[in-house]
């Protein structure tokens, strides 16, 4: 049976941090082209931000690695904390699929909120991730890709958001999923590119 693998990541917050972006669990390390989150090159979230707030798929990206500091400034002046809702997994594959991961500990997102008061908005990026957050607060079904429900956590109304997986497994272009994330961003009011921003050639 393969072992319990723990996040190899603390939490990337920051207090001012409105929005809460929280994915399922990393790949494993072979795939990382930094030590960050979402750190397969082959993943799109970095492209879909480049996308979204410059207008350029390629922001992030310095050939078949990311830009790791230019990505914790951006995220840190923006107020967007990331982090994951699986502490603690068993991997049946050795791959970055979600379908093939054994959720042995989730992560303490009630806690994690408690370092970001100003946070009143979570971003789920995948199926996974939605469904673990929802099973520990939800009582609502959950919200289908690119709209939203309110949680109650820690006594506050956080409203979550469930947007399209990066990955290129899931069956959406870039450019569409590039206009969902941008309109939750826009509905949280950070500063961005215009809304007929389109994915460069």
């Amino acid at each position: 049976m393969s072992s319990v693998e723990y996040h190899p990541l603390a939490p990337f917050v920051m207090p001012h941090a409105k929005v809460l972006i929280l994915g399922s669990f990393p790949p494993p390390p072979a795939r990382w082209a930094m030590r960050f989150y979402y750190p397969n090159i082959n993943n799109d979230f970095w492209r879909i931000m480049g996308v979204v707030f410059y207008q350029d798929k390629g922001y992030f990206i310095d050939g078949k690695t990311f830009k790791e500091h230019l990505i914790k400034d951006f995220l840190y002046r923006q107020g967007i904390a990331i982090y994951d809702t699986a502490k603690a997994v068993i991997r049946q594959q050795d791959n970055a699929s979600d379908k093939f991961l054994t959720i042995v500990e989730t992560t303490d997102i009630k806690g994690l909120l408690k370092t970001l008061p100003d946070c009143t908005h979570i971003i789920t990026t995948g199926e996974k991730a939605t469904k673990i957050l929802l099973g520990e607060f939800g009582h609502t079904p959950a919200p289908k890709i690119g709209q939203s429900s309110p949680l109650s956590i820690n006594g506050k109304t956080i409203r979550l958001h469930r947007l399209p997986s990066s990955s290129r497994a899931y069956p959406l272009a870039l450019e569409q999923k590039a206009r969902h994330y941008q309109a939750v961003f826009a509905q949280i009011n950070l500063p961005q590119a215009p809304a007929q921003s389109a994915v460069p050639k």
